[in-house]
């Protein structure tokens, strides 16, 4: 960019010396005694090596001027993504079950807006050898895939992100059908945390993953350090429903531009729209000349995925803690190496100091973004005494206003739960547990009857929640607004920390100090002061959580070297000086050697000049003594 910009600069400069020579003379030929007179013919000369440095800067930078001009991916979108697609059969609400009743081989799909059965209505479930399978071809295709350049895979990222800037409207679309989720909600969701990544990976992945030099101490200053990411082979992911393209996305940048292999176990909730998504990765391998079974999906339940684990090198499971817990104990088996994302209960602290208008459109963001089906979903509200009835009001206005309906017949505010009747029961549950205990309804807190075809949970705001409350402690996972009053700050973050989940948080305070002081205290992963979610878009950050929302990172410089093996590499710092055992530690050792490694740590280890003299002079007595002739063993 400096030197695109400096091009621009010289050649304006040239083209302007080269129109105003004769002012330039006279003007000389006024204010001075001299005489100067400019030659045209040196102007022209400068001015054209000027314009041919612009002309080569434009070539070099012609990419980042006019695109990389590669050609499209083209794919045929689903039917069932037209905003007036009419299904062929619907699933009426009490029969919206994703296990096939008749078979329990199938999956069944279907829109969670209508019941409209989508595709050909059911995907297969794989079988242990179909895994394994899978696995197996994943390898092969690794094998090749491995000895790609950065520059190369970065060029299948390129095709991929060029595909999703010019089809983000069908992207969503397609999630929104199989999801419920509204398309501004896929927009953010799905389109926009994918391209960051991809940019991200394309700007420093070469720079994470090249071997990186390392010192070295004293007693090996003769030695060169690095340390080499070598890719692992065929990594896996168990990735949820909640967000189908970027979860499974955000999985394929970081393997394959680390040179691994992919298997993917997609959410059963999800098979639809990942089979689009897919094909959107491969259709881009294909396209460089690459096998698709670099990345390839399964489908299936529990089974199907505790199958996966010990077939691959490593392991990302994102769910919930209590599925996190089999999946360790299954990979203990085989010592596969898992990252574990399980969720969150993350927490807004809403000091009194607060920028209150920006607060009150966050915390709406955070707690209905994709109808509050989010692992970093705000969903406890901590407010400070001084504001909290203020701020009750304030949500309570827009929480009444919200609209809710099927996200592709028209636009409205939150869509549908995912996960059907039973998960909005659950939370039914939770809510009125809470009321009970003394919490008050505000809004909401019951199935959406006006939407009867689908599976709509109303907008819901509860307030006056305590710590000890169920819906408190216990992730959602729902659109549900939690307002907690906290009396002073020590107060807020007793109330945050009083959970067992630890993966995110928010500080809102015009004070940033106090901002500082107060995030420092919360058990979390990530923090973002005065700020939501803002932590996911800088994606040098990694992500992930403590206590039990898991443990390991994905994003940022740490997930991607996550995807390799760190591999300690040294050599000869100078040809020809090398590492050679001293006589007194050759075997047969004697009675000198314990003294020559005692005198070597005091020379180089000792607490003070005199330590270490004694060192030097401790080795050179050891030397003398010399190696001990060997004697004949009867």
């Amino acid at each position: 960019f400096f030197s695109f910009t400096m091009g621009v600069v010289a050649a304006v400069g040239a083209v302007v010396n080269a129109l105003c020579i004769d002012v330039v003379n006279n003007a000389v030929a006024k204010l001075t005694p001299f005489s100067l007179s400019i030659p045209a013919l040196t102007t022209d000369v400068v001015g054209t090596l000027l314009l041919i440095g612009l002309i080569y800067t434009i070539f070099v930078y012609r990419e980042l001027i006019i695109g990389g001009r590669r050609p499209a991916l083209e794919l045929d979108a689903p039917p069932e993504a037209a905003c007036d697609w009419v299904p062929k059969k619907k699933l009426a609400p009490h029969d919206q079950k994703i296990q096939d009743p008749a078979d329990p081989t199938l999956i069944r799909m279907f829109d969670p807006t209508s019941g409209g059965v989508l595709g050909n209505g059911t995907a297969k479930v794989f079988t242990d050898a179909d895994v394994q399978a899978t696995v197996a071809s994943a390898r092969v295709a690794q094998a090749e895939w491995v000895k790609t350049s950065f520059a190369e895979r970065g060029e299948v990222l390129k095709l991929i992100n060029d595909y999703i800037v010019c089809n983000q409207d069908l992207i969503c679309r397609v999630a929104s059908r199989d999801t419920g989720k509204t398309m501004v909600d896929g927009s953010f969701g799905e389109v926009l945390t994918t391209c960051e990544k991809i940019t991200w990976t394309l700007a420093n992945g070469e720079n994470a993953l090249k071997p990186e030099s390392r010192g070295v101490g004293m007693l090996t200053i003769h030695k060169t350090a690095q340390v080499e990411y070598q890719p692992m082979g065929v990594l896996g992911a168990i990735i949820p429903w909640n967000y189908p393209f970027h979860n499974m996305l955000g999985q394929v940048i970081s393997a394959i531009y680390s040179g691994n292999a992919l298997v993917l176990k997609v959410s059963e909730h999800s098979c639809w729209s990942s089979v689009f998504y897919l094909e959107i990765v491969q259709t881009a391998l294909r396209m460089r000349g690459h096998s698709p079974d670099i990345v390839q999906s399964v489908t299936g339940y529990g089974a199907t995925g505790a199958a996966l684990i010990p077939a691959v090198d490593k392991l990302t499971f994102i769910g919930s803690p209590g599925v996190g817990k089999l999946v360790m104990r299954t990979a203990a088996d085989t010592l596969t190496p898992v990252v574990l994302e399980l969720g969150g209960k993350d927490a807004a602290i809403v000091c009194d100091d607060c920028d209150f208008d920006q607060v009150v459109d966050i915390a709406m963001r955070g707690t209905f973004q994709n109808c509050g089906q989010n692992c970093i979903g705000l969903e406890r509200l901590v407010i400070h005494s001084k504001i909290y009835d203020r701020f009750v009001q304030a949500v309570a206005a827009k929480v009444a206003a919200l609209s809710q309906g099927p996200p592709l017949s028209a636009t409205v505010d939150c869509g549908a739960m995912t996960m059907g009747a039973a998960e909005i029961g659950r939370i039914e549950k939770l809510v009125q547990q809470a009321v009970d205990s003394g919490a008050r309804l505000l809004a909401g807190g019951k199935r959406n009857d006006t939407l009867p075809e689908g599976s709509f949970m109303r907008p819901t705001l509860l307030v006056d929640v305590t710590r000890n409350m169920d819906i408190a402690r216990n992730e959602v996972f729902g659109p549900v607004m939690t307002v907690i009053r906290a009396e002073d700050d020590d107060d807020a973050v007793a109330i945050v920390n009083s959970t067992p989940y630890g993966l995110g948080g928010s500080v809102f305070s015009l004070d940033y100090d106090r901002a500082g002081a107060i995030g420092r205290r919360l058990r979390t992963g990530m923090m973002n002061l005065n700020d939501f979610g803002v932590n996911y878009l800088c994606q040098s950050l990694p992500f992930g959580g403590v206590n039990i929302s898991g443990f390991d990172r994905f994003a940022g410089i740490e997930g991607l070297r996550g995807c390799c093996n760190p591999r300690a590499v040294t050599s000869d710092k100078v040809t020809g000086v090398r590492t050679a055992i001293p006589p007194p530690l050759q075997y047969p050792v004697g009675e000198s050697g314990f003294q020559f490694v005692s005198g070597l740590i005091s020379m180089f280890y000792g607490d003070g000049l005199v330590a270490r003299v004694g060192g030097i002079f401790s080795l050179i007595a050891a030397s003398a003594k010399g190696k001990p002739v060997p004697t004949k063993q009867d």
